[in-house]
């Protein structure tokens, strides 16, 4: 996002909680924004809220926050403005619409969109903002329902660093993880990739349930298990220990603790599926996970997945899988 002129000298966003900072904005009082914006009652300059229920703001008006009826009326105070609504639409029109943030905010206001949302989308809008001299950053949140009411969520921004900096302190009051995801559209494009792992291990989690019912397993015990095991080893992000996903060379320390994480992986995958040929439970996504989990974990595919690729084809695929090993 390029800098508009008469923001060279504007202080970007609302200030620091020690130093007479202006107030925030809150605009999407839903099940995710309530909460968030409920710390930002905490904010030294105060807070402004809105939401197209009228009743959705009663409680924070208690707190003693202010309550309008439009973003544009938000943006008339507050130099940061969160959004928490919908969709992309609804965004465009909160932002841009003739009632829009847009219609008064100063020179320096930093819009801060929260609602998972198109990158395409939040780079089109901070270029409109952009030529109003107001910063936009796409930050949406992560952690669920639970992580709001906690203050623990993450938030992964898109924007200019500068801008990331002017918002961390209110960021600080509501998110555990405040994280600087690049330009904007990044902090979108992490949160699909995070989301990407969330929904696939749901369906995966469905195929173990599968397994397991069909092996007349208690799945809810096993549900209480992968809890408990996963809140110690950290599931699958213990594995997102790396800056690439290129192939790891054999003299790197990860390759060692790789191959070592292969092994156990390929023995585990196999015999689970075995489990599941012999109780006529289909496992497409254990067959792709032996397959790929080697390549995956930049170390290529061990022993067992190559002899099971070789079952699958008849031996022909077994040269290739030698010579993509070495890479």
């Amino acid at each position: 996002m390029s800098a508009h002129p008469h923001t060279d000298s504007a202080p970007i966003g609302p200030g620091l909680p020690d130093d007479s900072p202006a107030p925030v904005g809150f605009i999407g009082l839903g099940n995710m924004g309530a909460p968030i914006a409920k710390r930002l009652l905490a904010w030294p300059g105060g807070l402004v809220v809105c939401d197209v229920r009228a009743e959705a703001t009663e409680p924070f008006v208690a707190e003693g926050a202010t309550a309008v009826a439009t973003g544009a009326e938000v943006a008339r105070t507050a130099r940061l403005v969160s959004v928490t609504v919908l969709d992309d639409a609804q965004v465009r029109e909160v932002v841009d619409g003739p009632d829009g943030i847009l219609r008064t905010a100063a020179p320096g206001t930093v819009i801060a969109v929260h609602s998972t949302i198109s990158d395409s989308t939040a780079v089109e809008l901070a270029e409109v903002c952009a030529a109003a001299g107001v910063h936009l950053v796409d930050a949406p949140v992560s952690g669920g329902a639970q992580g709001a009411e906690s203050g623990q969520l993450a938030v992964m921004v898109g924007g200019p660093r500068e801008v990331y900096e002017a918002c961390k302190s209110a960021f600080a009051l509501w998110a555990g993880m405040p994280v600087h995801a690049g330009e904007v559209g990044a902090g979108t494009r992490m949160k699909l990739a995070r989301n990407l792992l969330h929904f696939i291990s749901f369906t995966a989690t469905a195929e173990a349930s599968r397994l397991a019912e069909a092996a007349g397993l208690d799945i809810a015990k096993l549900g209480r298990v992968v809890r408990h095991t996963d809140a110690i080893t950290g599931g699958a992000g213990a594995v997102m220990l790396r800056e690439t996903t290129a192939p790891i060379a054999p003299d790197d320390f990860w390759h060692g603790v790789f191959t070592h994480v292969r092994a156990l992986g390929e023995k585990d995958l196999s015999l689970a599926l075995a489990l599941g040929d012999r109780l006529g439970v289909d496992l497409p996504l254990g067959d792709i996970a032996l397959r790929d989990l080697g390549a995956g974990l930049g170390v290529g595919p061990g022993e067992i997945a190559r002899a099971a690729a070789g079952a699958r084809t008849g031996g022909r695929e077994e040269h290739d899988d030698d010579d993509d090993e070495e890479l």
